[in-house]
Order: C-alpha cells, then structure tokens, then sequence
C-alpha cells in the first residue's frame, strides 16, 4: 500500500516541484551571474549600492592603425572604444533592479566561428541617475580577455559597484567576439587602451565636465583588472615591461617596432607603473610568459600591490612556467596569487550561457567560460570575495587583512570568511616586494 501511495504521489511530486522552480525562474529571485551560491564566502555578498549602468563610447585619437600600416607608410586613425560603466545609483522604487545585456558567441577571429546572439541577465538599472552624495569614489577599469567583450565579468563589475566603486569594462576594439582581428592589434593596445580609459575616466569625473558622473569619480585612486590579455595589459600599465622579443616581433611591420617600444623594459620612453593613480591591480591568467613576452628585468618593474589568480593547470598562459612564474618574477611587488587547484585557464569569466549548451554548437562556445573541475559560480563568489578584500585594503584603507593573511593549502583548514568544509582545492601565496 505504501509503495502504491509513493507512486500515486509522485507525479503531483513533480508537477509541483516544476511548477516551483518555473515560478523561481520567471520571479526576481532568480539566480543571475554574480549571485551567492550556499557555500559563498562572506565579502562575495553585494554591498549596501543599488547599481547603475550604461554604455559610453570613446575614442583614443592619432593612435598607429597597425593593421593598416604597409609599404612602408604608417597608417594612423582615431581608435574607437566602447566601455560599460557600473556605478552607485539611485534606483527609486526598483529595489532589485534586472538589466538584460545583449551578447554574442562565436568570433570573427582565427577560429571564424558564426556570432550567434544570446543576452543574459544582471542586477543593474540601466542609465539610473548615480549617488552624488557618496562623494568621489575609487575607479575600477577591467580588460578582457581575446576573444572578449566588455560583458565577460559581469558578476565582479557589478559586485564591485554595489560596494562603492565606479567601474568601467572595457570593449577592446580587434579583440571581441564581433570584431576580433590580428593579433598584433591587441599586443600593441592593449596597454595604451587600458591608460587612456583611465585618462578619460579622469575627465568625465572633473566638476563641470557636464556628466552626471562628474564629483562622482576619484581616478586618482584606481585598480585595474585585467584577465588573459588583459593581464598582459594591466601589468605593463603597471609597470612591468615587455621583453625585447616583443620588439622584434614588431620589428618588420611597418610602425610597428616604434609603436610597441615605448611598451619595453629598458626604454627610456616606457611610462608603465609612472602612473601614480593607480594604486592596485588585479591579474586573472595574464598571458605571456611561454612566449618570451616577459623577462626577470622587465618584471622587476612592477611595484604596484598585484593579486594574481590561476588555475593550476592553465593551457593558455601556462602555470609554472607562466603565471607562477610571473608571480615569482615580480620581486618588486607586494603580491598575491590564489590558485584553483585543477583549473585551466577560465578563471575569470561568467558562466556559461544556457545557449552554449545547445546541440550542434561548438564545444569553444561552452569552454569560452566554463572550467572542466570547478563550478564557475562558485569560483566566481570566490573571486568577488578575494578582490573584494584586495581592493578595500589598497583603495579605501579597510583593514581586511584576516581574509588575506591565511595558510597557504585551504585544505590544512578553512580559510577565514569560508563557510566550514568549504575551502577547499586552492593555494594562496603571499610575497612581499624587496
């Protein structure tokens, strides 16, 4: 009679366990990119910020067009940037704002793969009007990865807004799934894209530059974040050079090798970590490393506090020989370096789109964001949590060293700000610069 009854009953089970979780989904409690998983650690939660959002499009004049450049003549042209800002805002009755942001798979680069449209949700109200009263808050500028797009981290550069920060994402122009082009494109940019966001963020902030973010942005205080070729932005931003083999690559195009020398360690016109604004960076699997693109004296340039994060098993940028070797390089720095134990290279970004996971796509759609050990919302809770308490101690003198001053295996104990038995499968090194 019982087993009759459990299975008379489990048809309603599941209808009403389906109609639940619909209910879920179509409701504004559900789970977008940057929410707390259960086991979240404490400083992933959102700060106290309604989040504003909009989109500015900027342009770098007189830059060198290098993919144009030929036959002898330097092409140059007025670089177009579009860029995402985050910001504390007064979001009036919508309390738990949701935006939708339009995306692509795909890419138009090596790969030639077709863009395919997707969009995915996000706490944010666009062009909601921001908080004056907050007074003049840090800058936050965040690079992306080839192929990328401005939307890739979503989860942090909301995160970090609702905390107090302005943040501004980057679409690297020749580096996106819509537009990706040579390579040599985003190896000269890179860099200069990265220090001239910061330069306009500077202007846009000025009282009486006529924008509503202005008294609002305090680029003298700021972070950068880069991820993959953003690493290898914001590094040299930061200061560490580009070896000379960088150079010789350039070296037959035309412009090219006076263009990217000013990027080199040793050159006397070489700017990086000259900008005393900014004050921390943020490296998720900064590439390089394998290919001869960073050497122990342009390395010894970096002086900025740098939190490196890796996954162990990083088939891009390379581990011991790259990241890990990065890290050791810099002996400058006061740095840090979380790893994922078994992770490759996918640190940094979103989940994967539900529509990745439609039949017939290519596999590089998933793996675009996805990690084959780890859950990416879960290392996307821990990276909030992590940078949260990097950038508070760097850009607003909190005192979060208990979350950071930790033993070096999560699995000797439970890092501190982890729910119990939750830490596990990740390293954190801490050197401090000579």
């Amino acid at each position: 009679m019982k087993r009759l009854l459990c299975h008379s009953l489990f048809p309603t089970f599941l209808i009403l366990f389906i109609f639940f979780i619909g209910a879920d989904v179509s409701g504004q409690h559900t789970f977008v990119y940057g929410d707390q998983m259960p086991d979240a650690p404490e400083l992933s939660a959102r700060g106290a910020h309604a989040v504003g959002v909009r989109t500015l499009d900027l342009v770098h004049k007189d830059q060198v067009d290098i993919l144009n450049s030929k036959d002898g003549k330097e092409v140059r042209y007025d670089r177009p940037l579009k860029v995402e800002l985050w910001y504390p805002a007064m979001a009036g009755d919508n309390a738990d704002p949701i935006e939708t942001y339009n995306e692509l798979m795909g890419t138009r680069g090596d790969s030639l793969r077709p863009l395919l449209p997707f969009t995915f949700k996000g706490r944010a109200l666009r062009d909601a009007k921001p908080k004056t009263e907050v007074g003049k808050l840090p800058l936050v500028v965040v690079s992306h990865g080839y192929v990328g797009s401005r939307y890739l981290m979503t989860y942090l550069t909301e995160n970090l807004a609702s905390k107090g920060y302005v943040v501004v994402a980057i679409d690297h122009t020749d580096s996106t799934f819509k537009d990706a082009n040579a390579f040599y494109s985003t190896l000269l940019n890179r860099a200069k894209d990265i220090s001239f966001v910061v330069d306009a963020m500077e202007n846009l902030g000025k009282a009486g530059s006529g924008d509503s973010l202005a008294g609002v942005v305090d680029a003298s205080n700021t972070a950068i974040i880069g991820y993959s070729m953003g690493g290898y932005g914001v590094l040299n931003v930061g200061g560490a050079g580009y070896s000379a083999g960088l150079g010789q690559f350039f070296g037959s195009m035309t412009g090219g090798s006076t263009a990217i020398n000013s990027l080199l360690a040793g050159n006397e016109n070489f700017k990086g970590g000259a900008d005393t604004r900014i004050k921390a960076i943020v490296a998720f699997a900064p590439w390089g490393m394998e290919r001869g693109i960073w050497d122990a004296e342009g390395l010894k340039g970096l002086k900025t506090p740098t939190f490196f994060v890796a996954g162990s098993e990083d088939d891009i940028s390379g581990y011991e020989k790259g990241v890990k070797a990065i890290f050791d390089g810099a002996m400058n720095a006061d740095r840090y370096m979380l790893t994922y134990l078994n992770a490759r290279h996918n640190v940094a970004p979103n989940p994967p789109p539900a529509e990745s996971l439609a039949p017939g796509l290519h596999i590089d759609e998933y793996y675009r964001y996805a990690e084959p050990s780890w859950d990416q919302r879960k290392m996307n809770n821990i990276n909030q949590h992590f940078v949260t308490a990097f950038l508070g101690t760097h850009l607003k003198g909190e005192n979060f060293s208990k979350y950071l001053n930790l033993p070096q295996d999560s699995n000797e104990e439970t890092w501190e700000g982890f729910k119990p038995r939750s830490s596990t499968g990740m390293e954190l090194r801490h050197a401090k610069g000579m």
